[in-house]
């Protein structure tokens, strides 16, 4: 069997402080793997600039110049971390045999790029890379990363548990990834909805050498938040759910109310007005909330503006 082409998809945002570095240790990866033929000669890496505010994009751009192996993609403003991948591996569709996609802090293990090539080269169309352990992670990160996953399972995401955007894809897969047009993309969610033949990868995800992560508590709450909405209706679910104890605790209440006019104890309290308008009325506000944002989400979808816009490519 021929080796694989395959390209290396590398989404960047203001990565300046780390991205000459990471383009030598990828660098000399690939070559090596070149010699010993798990993949073809003229397998590539790719750098997506999202919109940088730093020197990220020059940087590629002088990494591009001296490299002709390496290909700079960049778009017009920030579009966001799947949109940069999309971009990348969208490209390209019709070069590669394969795809692989990785953070640029390199975090996660290079070295485990050799087993997927593997993997794939037996018959694997995905190969996830999930991490074997949280042992790097601080317990807040380690405690609400896998209460994330846990989470995204319980509301029928099809998540792969303690997989992130590591992964091998075939060309095939890619394909019909294409056809996912939405423009709120959950990757770790859309990909196991494909199917196909997939196998797991484990590594032990290293210390970010250089740099701050781009991803603060701020931003993981509103990706979680994004991927639960984009594919699970159950808080609008539990809405209803919460309605019928709402409606449940009510008839309780008019019960009360009647029982105590019976018996003559009908004096007005502040207390027993204010504590039943406050939560209904607050509970109501948080499900009309809900209920937008999911109309939101419908709003964004239907106008059907692209995911991301190329502004220039170097070296294609």
């Amino acid at each position: 069997m021929n080796p694989a082409r395959l390209l290396l998809v590398i989404p960047c945002y203001n990565e300046e402080a780390i991205l000459y570095r990471t383009y030598a240790k990828l660098n000399t990866y690939y070559n090596g793997i070149k010699e010993q033929g798990l993949i073809a000669g003229d397998s590539r890496i790719c750098f997506v600039n999202d919109g940088s505010r730093d020197k990220t994009w020059s940087i590629i751009e002088d990494i591009c110049s001296k490299d002709s192996n390496i290909i700079g993609v960049g778009l017009s403003r920030n579009f966001g971390h799947q949109s940069a991948i999309m971009a990348g591996l969208e490209q390209h569709v019709d070069d590669y045999d394969c795809f692989i996609t990785i953070d640029a802090d390199l975090q996660d293990d290079i070295n485990a790029i050799t087993a997927m090539i593997e993997k794939h080269r037996d018959g694997a169309m995905v190969v996830y890379g999930v991490r074997s352990d949280r042992s790097s992670d601080t317990w807040f990160k380690r405690f609400t990363a896998e209460g994330f996953y846990v989470l995204m399972q319980k509301m029928g995401v099809p998540v792969v548990f303690n997989h992130a955007d590591f992964r091998l894809m075939d060309r095939r897969v890619l394909k019909e990834l294409g056809n996912f047009r939405e423009i709120n993309m959950f990757l770790r969610g859309i990909v196991p909805l494909i199917g196909f033949k997939n196998e797991k990868v484990f590594y032990s995800r290293l210390e970010r050498e250089v740099g701050e992560t781009k991803y603060p508590l701020s931003k993981m709450l509103l990706f979680a938040w994004n991927g639960i909405t984009s594919f699970s209706t159950f808080p609008m679910r539990l809405v209803l759910y919460f309605g019928f104890v709402n409606f449940f605790i009510a008839m309780l209440i008019v019960v009360y109310i009647l029982f105590s006019y019976l018996i003559g104890h009908t004096v007005p309290g502040w207390t027993s007005t204010m504590l039943p308008l406050t939560f209904f009325s607050g509970f109501n506000m948080m499900a009309l909330g809900l209920i937008g944002e999911y109309i939101g989400k419908i709003y964004e979808e239907v106008k059907g503006r692209p995911r991301y816009i190329i502004e220039k490519i170097v070296n294609e």
